[in-house]
């Protein structure tokens, strides 16, 4: 049977996160200090990712997107691309990254089975970058993204967080990057889920404002009107020379189509971003849980997944965890 929950929607999409730790400390998600990492003794190893992915592969789950923190400051990372493109029902497996590590790990990526990549840029600015992630390192990030360019990984999509008085300015130099490089560009709306907790409404540079303010420079048309599981509403220039993404999760919501589940890096499955409740897998993985037992479940708690998030409503409630602590 397909891995369904109560509202009819199929659930085939998995976010690992396989670290709450990163060597950034961006202004929209972490503190510049004091934010408590998970022990170590608490995060997933390699073997029960793959294992907890080999049964829901068995149910449905067909793609899987590493994350973190930022997954690349833990350790042979491709070890884990190469036991998770070992498991047949995945048709797709790829990584959010910052970008920092790329300019030595692309070549090793890529060889294990890699072929699909996020890489976090919110400003082209190396000032503006460093004021933004705490880190002086944009040239290091570029040189990183060319070299993932380089040994081959295809698409290459650009994250941007959209923030009013950040990103207004660059929003055609960002269109500029994406048909130079045949990159894609999406850019996301700022969401409540800093770990300062400064989040404001006023601050989201809206999904309409992200293509007005593009399609004055380079014209632009909606791909496709349908409904869509993704959550990027993609725009095509209309010279032919590639297209960019909006991910409108404030303004647009796409909870209706969602199709993606979360995992913690301390093994607790979360099936919305925005969850205030979470189940643990870490436990019955540790303890002499049967796969059947695993799977059963992972069915139920994606079955009570949540109708949608709630932002725009009276009944929003933050979740207790950070971006950086649930995975992007």
């Amino acid at each position: 049977m397909p891995l369904l929950d109560r509202l009819g929607r199929r659930i085939n999409n998995l976010r690992i996160s396989i670290t709450d730790r990163c060597n950034f400390r961006c202004v929209y998600c972490m503190p510049e200090e004091g934010l408590k990492w998970f022990p170590r003794k608490d995060i997933l190893t390699y073997e029960e990712i793959a294992r907890f992915v080999g049964i829901a592969s068995g149910l449905g789950i067909d793609k899987i997107r590493l994350t973190g923190g930022e997954p690349l400051v833990r350790k042979d990372v491709p070890e884990l691309v190469r036991l998770l493109k070992a498991i047949p029902a995945l048709k797709d497996v790829s990584l959010t990254t910052n970008g920092y590590s790329l300019k030595e790990i692309a070549g090793k990526l890529y060889e294990a089975g890699l072929r699909r990549l996020n890489i976090s840029l919110d400003t082209l600015d190396a000032e503006k970058y460093a004021q933004i992630t705490r880190r002086n390192v944009f040239g290091k990030v570029m040189e990183g993204i060319e070299e993932a360019r380089r040994v081959g990984f295809d698409p290459i999509k650009i994250n941007v967080v959209a923030m009013k008085g950040l990103t207004e300015a660059e929003l055609v130099d960002f269109a500029a990057l994406g048909r130079e490089k045949s990159y894609q560009v999406r850019f996301i709306e700022f969401m409540p889920l800093d770990a300062d907790r400064h989040w404001d409404r006023a601050d989201i540079l809206t999904a309409e404002e992200i293509v007005t303010g593009i399609d004055t420079a380079y014209p632009l048309e909606r791909v496709a009107e349908g409904v869509t599981a993704e959550p990027a509403t993609l725009y095509r220039f209309r010279d032919g020379k590639g297209e960019i993404g909006v991910i409108a999760s404030v303004t647009e919501p796409f909870c209706e189509q969602c199709n993606r589940v979360r995992l913690t890096a301390d093994g607790k499955l979360r099936t919305c971003l925005f969850s205030i409740r979470e189940t643990d897998f870490r436990e019955p993985l540790r303890n002499g849980a049967s796969d059947r037992d695993i799977a059963e479940r992972f069915r139920k708690a994606v079955w009570d997944k949540e109708p949608g998030h709630l932002i725009n409503t009276v009944g929003f409630a933050r979740p207790a965890r950070s971006m950086s602590q649930i995975g992007g």
